[in-house]
């Protein structure tokens, strides 16, 4: 694919994938916290196994800051990244708090599988076999899927019931929002001037992402 037919290239496989992308971002178990029926076992097993993640997260986020600080050509991608990171120690402070709020014990959650292949799809983006292109690329979809999700329980005519809207807004506001898009920027710039073969691989990446955070939502609903 030629440069030129690479603007954007984000946004063409969201529309490209959006049977899966609209499954991850609008999953009954996000509906169900929307229309104010969530089922408060499901949010606490959410609640467990997130925390769990995010852990994982952390590494990840940390390596492809220095993917950035290798690779990149422009500087600010490592003030963007960075930034991000450094909200990741209020985001694991947070869940230790909501989860004494909901008395569920982190230190005796057990990973679930779904959870347990996800981190290890974490793991091995972190390998130096992986390039900038395709570990932002990651990235971003990672974080896109829970803005855009929480961010829809915030619009109007959402019922969500009082005590979980900080986790709604904690995700769905417009500063991680512009976070997001910050991301998705360094993303298409490095798609445009990547071979064939990393956006392939960057393509199926993204793809394992999104197909990750549906199986994801379908554990905390206990589906799986």
């Amino acid at each position: 694919m030629e440069a030129n037919d690479r603007t954007e290239m984000t946004v063409t496989w969201l529309k490209k994938h959006r049977l899966i992308y609209v499954g991850a971002t609008r999953h009954p178990f996000i509906l169900s916290i929307r229309d104010g029926s969530v089922d408060i076992s499901a949010f606490k097993r959410w609640l467990g196994q997130d925390y769990i993640f995010v852990r994982a997260f952390v590494p990840f986020a940390a390596s492809v800051l220095l993917k950035a600080w290798k690779e990149s050509d422009d500087s600010c991608d490592v003030d963007v990244i960075l930034g991000g990171i450094a909200a990741l120690n209020d985001e694991v402070e947070w869940f230790k708090k909501e989860a004494t709020k909901w008395s569920v014990a982190l230190n005796s959650v057990v990973s679930q599988k779904v959870n347990l292949d996800y981190c290890r799809f974490l793991e091995s983006l972190m390998s130096p076999d992986v390039d900038y292109t395709q570990a932002i690329t990651a990235f971003w979809a990672i974080e896109t899927v829970y803005q855009e999700s929480f961010a829809h329980c915030l619009e109007d005519g959402s019922k969500i019931p009082d005590e979980l809207k900080e986790t709604c807004q904690r995700w769905g506001n417009a500063s991680f929002g512009q976070y997001c898009h910050a991301l998705q920027s360094i993303a298409d710039r490095q798609l445009k001037k990547a071979s064939d073969d990393v956006l392939a691989k960057a393509e199926v990446n993204l793809l394992r992402v999104l197909e990750s955070e549906v199986e994801f939502w379908n554990m905390s609903r206990g589906e799986v």
